[in-house]
């Protein structure tokens, strides 16, 4: 096999040991997802919906206020692309959003306290009627509000020191209340309706509604901080690039109260923006107006001048070429005076250095230089006609300077007079109520199905990757340790290995054996396999003693020492079982009898082989020794000597005798009882057992001379890709 092909055989082992882990752990799988997806099923019926409001505004680009000299300015700032974004932090700036939280008092936080968990789902499913406002109480239990409570302040100042403070109100008959502190302290007792004030707090409250004994966890906070975390809250978007729409929309678990604070924010908002443009209008008529008398005054001077030359030179009219000269000089004039009062209005609005300043410099510069260029041919005219064209242009444009003002002012006064905004609200605040927006119940209980997968598939790879217990019979079969048969685990097999606490085994039970319940389950055809495994191994022959024993204690040894000898018994040998463990041994509950009198009494001689022997009834051939009366030294009593010639004594009289030792790794008993059998069984259970545990265990047996025909792997659980998937190869006839 070439290196490529066997590497793409080991990943696609790796992948089906990997599916098979999760196939193996489905159960568990299933209990971690499932307690997931149930605790997200809760989390969504229980936390609270929020709904959102949401509006919509246009925003209009219209001319400045200032008319025509405006109209240019405003070209030149080319705002019209900037005016949605500059709107949109309008609407939630703190002067906008700080009237809405003091309108509507959302600095004060007070809501009935409701209990836990179930409380607050119950109090929202609450429907008030005519004949019931309020809930009554659940199993007397007042404290709590159960639905239809309300709690309104008119007025709540609190010192510094109680801001954030979580204060109870605590709700009397006839509309009084009593209010406490966080210590429990009463702060000041009142009634609906009366300001109170006590211990530097004032209170008015317009409306309560409870049952007598209802508590409302009432909280102060400080305006500013409201403002601001509702300033993260509110979201203002324009639809759009340059669309000039703008949506605004904020989420409460109130829908009335997310209605009403959208509502605020946009009236607000309206009404600052009308005030705004109202305000820009005034300012420029107030400019204007300054303007005109100096403008007024320099028409006058120039009017005066002119007629004066007339006078004096008795000139002529001006001809046609240096009419046509005179206009463009006007033109010219006309145009520097009307962008210097642009760069006075500009100055005032904003900071040295920025655009529209430059491009005012910018321009100023243009017609200076033309005007200097008319300059040039002003001066090739004879001395009466420059001096004439002149003044008479003086006279033209501050003529055309002093009627434009005129238009302006009338303009502006008009605008200052009809100033509505260049705002309006297309979709008034709504909130849709059957529709919150929060929780998403489908991608909750989503999210918990992918967590409680993700979270059971880790539980798998942690319990794989730390378990050190054995799984395979390869990984025995590696350190040289042979496995002689593997027995699939059986529910029947649960605490077969542990003593019965009610009575330690002095009364008897009823008998366990699955050999004799179940003939036909998988452990058992597993022990049988074991036994023709034995049989080709010389325990065929009579007079032989087998010694079960284990590593440690509920590995399951005495379970394989029944149900084998059981198998031993039901193919015509003459079986003995003796229960070797005296400490613990609970072979007896396994066949229904009291550990009674026993292998202990035999062996310290107070009683006699057929004292002890049970004669098994209904599987003739298996005779049981119980382990006897506890003593305080078993492992004198099995070095004393008794046990080789109680072995000896008996071995005429059975095919085989099995001996159940205590763990190996627990006491020495085992490595005792193990110099007077002809072979000895190991029993490791799987997931349980260690390879370090079996191969200490198998060096202590070794170092007392005993070696071991064979590892019994027992309990094995089914493995999808695992060793063996022993339910594949059950075998049963017909009629079963």
């Amino acid at each position: 096999m070439s290196s490529e092909t066997k590497l793409k055989r080991d990943d696609e082992i790796d992948f089906r040991n990997i599916l098979g882990a999760l196939i193996d752990h489905k159960r568990l799988i299933l209990i971690i997802t499932g307690t997931f997806v149930t605790l997200s099923v809760l989390y969504s019926i229980l936390t609270a919906p929020v709904y959102e409001a949401d509006a919509m505004l246009q925003v209009e680009h219209r001319l400045p206020t200032g008319g025509t000299m405006m109209a240019g300015m405003d070209q030149l700032l080319n705002t019209a692309n900037a005016e949605a974004v500059t709107e949109i932090a309008l609407i939630t700036s703190r002067s906008v959003v700080g009237k809405a939280v003091n309108a509507l008092k959302l600095y004060v936080d007070a809501r009935p306290r409701t209990f836990p968990l179930i409380g607050s789902l119950i109090n929202r499913h609450f429907v008030s009627s005519d004949a019931v406002s309020v809930a009554k109480p659940l199993l007397g239990l007042r404290r709590y509000g159960w639905g239809g409570e309300e709690l309104k302040f008119d007025q709540l100042d609190v010192p510094d020191s109680l801001l954030g403070e979580n204060l109870t109100l605590e709700a009397e008959g006839g509309g009084s209340f009593i209010m406490n502190d966080s210590h429990g302290d009463i702060i000041l007792h009142g009634k609906v309706g009366k300001p109170v004030h006590a211990g530097g707090v004032s209170v008015l409250i317009s409306r309560l509604k409870a049952n007598p004994g209802t508590l409302f966890d009432v909280q102060r906070n400080s305006s500013l901080s409201v403002v601001e975390r509702l300033q993260l809250d509110v979201v203002a978007l324009e639809q759009g690039k340059d669309s000039g729409i703008v949506s605004i929309s904020y989420q409460n678990e109130d829908p009335t109260l997310a209605t009403r604070t959208l509502q605020e924010i946009t009236q607000e908002y309206v009404r600052q923006n009308v005030a705004r443009n109202s305000e820009e209008a005034a300012k420029s008529l107030q400019f204007v107006r300054d303007q005109l008398p100096k403008v007024r005054g320099e028409l006058e001077k120039a009017q005066t001048a002119l007629k004066d030359f007339e006078l004096s030179s008795h000139s002529v009219d001006i001809g046609l070429e240096t009419k046509a000269l005179l206009d463009q000089v006007v033109s010219v004039e006309t145009n520097i005076q009307q962008v210097r009062m642009q760069q006075v209005d500009a100055q005032q609005r904003f900071q040295a250095g920025q655009p529209t300043l430059r491009v005012l410099d910018d321009q100023l510069a243009q017609l200076n230089s033309k005007k200097a260029s008319l300059k040039a041919q002003i001066s090739n005219l004879p001395d009466t006609q420059r001096h004439l064209l002149q003044l008479t242009r003086d006279v033209e444009v501050s003529s055309r300077t002093y009627t434009d003002l005129l238009t302006q002012a009338q303009q502006l006064d008009v605008a200052r007079a009809g100033t509505v905004g260049n705002v309006r609200v297309v979709d008034v605040p709504e909130v849709d109520t059957t529709a919150p927006v929060r929780p998403r119940r489908s991608m909750i209980i989503l999210c918990g199905l992918f967590a409680g997968l993700a979270v059971s598939m880790l539980t798998v790879y942690i319990k794989r990757t730390f378990n050190l217990g054995i799984v395979d019979p390869s990984e025995l079969e590696a350190i040289g340790i042979a496995v002689s048969t593997s027995i699939p685990f059986s529910e029947e097999m649960k605490n077969v290995d542990e003593p019965t606490s009610a009575n330690n085994g002095t009364r008897p039970t009823k008998p366990r054996l699955l050999a004799l319940d179940k003939p036909n389950a998988v452990a058992i055809e597993a022990l049988r396999g074991l036994q023709t495994s034995l049989h080709f191994d010389g325990f065929n022959l009579p007079n032989k003693v087998l010694m079960v024993t284990g590593i440690s204690q509920s590995v399951g040894k005495t379970f394989v020492a029944c149900n084998l000898a059981t198998v031993f018994a039901q193919s015509g040998r003459r079986v003995l079982l003796v229960d070797g463990d005296m400490r613990r041994g609970i072979g007896h509950a396994n066949f229904g009898v009291s550990a009674g009198v026993g292998l202990s009494d035999l062996l310290d001689g107070s009683r006699g082989f057929d004292e002890v022997v049970h004669k098994q009834q209904g599987h003739t051939g298996l005779d049981f020794v119980s382990r006897g009366t506890i003593p305080q030294n078993p492992t004198e009593l099995l070095m004393s000597g008794k046990l080789g010639r109680f072995l000896d004594e008996v071995k005429g009289r059975y095919d085989l005798i099995i001996v159940d030792t205590p763990p190996i790794l627990a006491v020495t008993d085992a490595a005792i009882i193990g110099n007077h059998a002809d072979a000895s069984l190991m029993v490791v259970r799987c997931g349980v057992s260690e390879v370090r545990e079996v191969q200490i265990a198998t060096d202590r047996l070794r170092q007392a001379g005993i070696e071991i025909k064979g590892v019994v792997f027992n309990a094995v659980e089914p493995r999808t890709f695992g060793y063996m998937k022993y339910s594949q190869y059950k075998y049963e006839s017909d009629s079963e």
